[in-house]
């Protein structure tokens, strides 16, 4: 997957802007129309979520894993609690518990986020490609 920085995305949105320097007066359309802007605006769009896609499941497995190792120090520190209950392991025991619970909720609310980003770029895709269609037809 292609990964594009900011400059490459300010790039990009200045080439769009460049190549509509030829608008007149009369038309108020960039060259041949908005069409190309749109494409132009939807295509590095689609660039930029895609990179927040990327970086949203990496953090997502990220959180997974710490979400597992949280859940194995949890069992050990029961185990330990068994075997020896002195109140300084309980109040770490209570601090992790804490932590898991806060990492859990994070975990929901990143999938909650990569739903909702998913959806923008189908929604996007299904957009450009009805505007394709709607073009060729033309």
């Amino acid at each position: 997957m292609e990964q594009l920085s900011d400059s490459d995305h300010r790039d990009s949105a200045d080439a769009t802007t460049s190549s509509c320097q030829s608008t007149t007066a009369e038309d108020g359309q960039c060259g041949g129309g908005g069409e190309a802007m749109a494409r132009g605006l939807s295509a590095m769009l689609e660039s930029v979520i895609k990179d927040f896609d990327s970086k949203a499941l990496d953090t997502l497995n990220s959180q997974d894993e710490l979400s597992g190792s949280l859940d194995r120090l949890v069992q050990e520190l029961d185990q330990l609690l068994e075997n020896a209950p002195l109140p300084f392991i309980v109040q770490h025991a209570s601090r992790i518990s804490s932590v898991k619970q806060r990492v859990s909720s994070l975990n929901l609310v990143l999938k909650s986020v990569q739903r909702r980003i998913d959806n923008i770029d189908h929604m996007l895709s299904a957009n450009t490609t009805q505007e394709k269609a709607s073009s060729e037809t033309t």
